[in-house]
């Protein structure tokens, strides 16, 4: 097979060999790693700041008691780690991004599937988180000034993020490291202002419920997992930044642990203020957990700058990458383009009340395919190349990964099947069917014998 030296635009000799200036990225093997171990898990912590954890939080109310809502969110985020590291460990040894981790698998033509599934949900929530901060950041103005123009703050609060954007992994590495603190004492004041608040009808409504411990518990679990999931598929943009010399257990341990504080105050302040009030929106939640004008200024400020924390680490790094691998763009040109996008997805029409069915169903729709797509980047990389990657092959656009492998479609199309089966636990659904799909395919069709090379 063609072993050729890969072009400058994508191939591994394009990498940058001493220095890494502010946006200065590329999909070639990255060497200048900037994240050391707590460096790394900081920007995971304050990536990880989902507002929707607090209506996950509020969906089980009813159906778990407050033991078990606990125990499914660690269940949720200690799966979570083991998966990242598992996707991540190709990114992290070989320095690449997820969009040529995915040729090995789905080839050169066909990432086009695993890119599009993670790009367009990222842009939509990068606009729809947006204008939940500038919504934020409009009301700390209407309070406090008497000033009131929505379509100003988000206009504002978008082109601020796509400037922080342009900086690429420098300026995320600080921006996340710097907020943590914030947002840490600000979950954690917010946790104890809502036990103070709703502790008699907590302590005797939550503990002596009886709950589930079966499917709706399981289901449960996949709720808290599914909010990174879409990470877990692109996980080796980031592991390429994190300095070598962190084993696999370690790793799980750094996932595992930056989500698992988030998660669990965030989802827990949801469960507990929804069972109290029966709110479930976000913004109601923090309101209704504060007692004076001070404090939801605060927590008002802490949903704005958690929305910059999660899209530029989330929702800008993915379809950067994958504009960079179709167009052939720079970083800062596909940030740019990126941030403009989520204009276009009109967030004011997606936070009307109106709109969320059609979310939710936006929602299944592309979830139902990460978990399938998980599932075949891990066998092929484990079990297929025995975590033995050829560069030059992958850098190659004639070599062996040329075109489209028909194996991994479709054994997305049988684990997606899967998914929607048993929606209730979808994720966990489609993995074995995917993955020994996948399998079975590459051992034994002909037509996908050039992709095992």
């Amino acid at each position: 097979m063609s072993t050729s030296t890969p072009r400058p635009a994508t191939g591994a000799t394009a990498d940058h060999a001493t220095t890494k200036a502010a946006g200065d990225e590329s999909l070639a093997p990255q060497k200048t790693r900037i994240m050391g171990r707590t460096s790394y898990l900081l920007a995971w912590f304050g990536g990880c700041v989902s507002i929707g954890t607090f209506t996950m939080g509020s969906s089980v109310v009813g159906t778990l008691n407050l033991y078990q809502a606990t125990l499914a969110i660690a269940i949720g985020c200690f799966v979570i780690g083991v998966a990242l590291a598992l996707n991540g460990a190709a990114g992290y040894k070989y320095g690449i991004p997820f969009m040529v981790q995915a040729r090995s698998s789905f080839g050169f033509q066909g990432t086009r599937l695993p890119g599009l599934i993670r790009a367009v949900p990222a842009i939509v929530w990068y606009g729809f988180q947006s204008w939940i901060g500038a919504g934020a950041l409009n009301l700390v103005s209407a309070t406090l000034f008497g000033y009131d123009n929505l379509v100003l703050f988000f206009i504002g609060f978008q082109f601020l993020q796509i400037g922080l954007s342009v900086l690429g992994f420098q300026g995320i590495k600080w921006l996340e490291n710097i907020g943590s603190a914030f947002i840490l004492a600000s979950l954690v004041y917010m946790f104890y202002s809502t036990v103070v608040r709703y502790g008699d009808t907590l302590s005797a409504n939550l503990l002596t419920m009886e709950g589930s411990w079966g499917l709706p518990f399981w289901g449960a679990t996949m709720l808290f997992l599914g909010i990174y999931s879409t990470m877990i598929l692109n996980v080796s943009d980031y592991s390429r930044e994190h300095k070598e010399g962190s084993g696999p257990g370690l790793l799980t341990t750094i996932y595992a642990m930056s989500i698992l504080p988030c998660t669990m105050f965030m989802g827990l302040i949801g469960y507990m203020v929804s069972e109290a009030t029966g709110v479930s929106d976000p913004i109601k939640v923090f309101s209704n957990a504060v007692d004076n004008t001070p404090l939801l200024m605060t927590t008002l400020l802490f949903i704005a700058f958690a929305q910059v924390t999660t899209n530029v680490l989330n929702n800008v790094v993915p379809p950067t990458y994958v504009l960079m691998d179709t167009f052939k763009l720079s970083f800062r040109k596909s940030s740019i383009v990126v941030g403009l996008l989520a204009f276009a997805t009109f967030p004011w029409e997606l936070v009307k009340d109106e709109s969320a069915t059609g979310l939710q169903i936006f929602v299944q729709t592309y979830s139902a395919f990460l978990g399938p797509i998980f599932a075949i980047l891990v066998v092929d990389y484990y079990l297929i190349r025995r975590r033995t990657l050829d560069l030059d092959k992958l850098y190659d656009a004639t070599g062996p990964y040329r075109g489209i492998n028909p194996a991994a479609l479709v054994a997305t199309v049988v684990g997606v099947i899967a998914a929607f089966s048993i929606s209730t636990v979808s994720w966990y659904a489609s993995l074995i069917p995917a993955g020994l799909t996948y399998l079975l395919l590459m051992r034994y069709w002909p037509a996908c014998q050039r992709f095992c090379n």
